[in-house]
């Protein structure tokens, strides 16, 4: 009897852990993702609780892009930062809808074999590479656009720069050299 309780004791606080393990591990893939909102979502965000945006211009066919995802949006530090700091949006720089903002409407052009939207034109600032990660100000002014990929080890002071405001008084240089990491997960490093 002694034996049979035991064993069902086992069994009960394996599946006990069991549960709480998989909520742990939900909970923390809930924390450590990218909440992408769409520009759309962000800027009525905005006007609620006033807040920076992050834009990420990006393209369906761009393997870099597909890199920043897999690398450096994945981290779960440069998650968490920027669903803290920003309304983080995902931009697709080719995509058909027409956009109303600051009371000018941007649409899609077409051009050569594929086109671009009038407004990731913009916030590139007519300089179009893919992908371009874009800081705006808490009123969607662009504080800085940034073409080409970006491992986390780089992404990360260049959003903390923009995130705490330290553009604003400290130039680049000096704030690089005094940057703490706050623990990027690189792999193969």
């Amino acid at each position: 009897m002694r034996g049979l309780l035991s064993i069902s004791m086992l069994v009960l606080s394996f599946f006990l852990l069991t549960a709480f393990a998989e909520k742990d591990e939900i909970s923390f893939e809930l924390t450590t993702t990218v909440k992408w909102m769409t520009w759309e979502e962000a800027i009525e965000a905005s006007q609620k609780e006033k807040r920076k945006v992050f834009v990420d211009v990006y393209t369906d066919w761009c393997t870099w892009c597909k890199h920043m995802d897999k690398n450096t949006f994945s981290d779960p530090v440069i998650a968490s930062y920027l669903n803290e700091n920003f309304y983080p949006v995902k931009f697709d720089a080719e995509q058909r809808e027409p956009i109303r903002f600051n009371n000018k409407e941007y649409k899609f052009v077409k051009s050569g074999r594929r086109g671009y939207h009038e407004l990731a034109l913009w916030l590139m600032r007519g300089r179009i590479g893919y992908p371009t990660v874009v800081f705006l100000d808490e009123d969607q002014k662009i504080i800085q656009p940034i073409p080409s990929y970006l491992p986390p080890e780089k992404f990360e002071p260049i959003m903390t720069y923009f995130g705490e405001g330290y553009h604003k008084k400290t130039p680049w240089e000096h704030y690089l050299k005094s940057y703490k990491r706050k623990g990027v997960t690189t792999s193969g490093k």
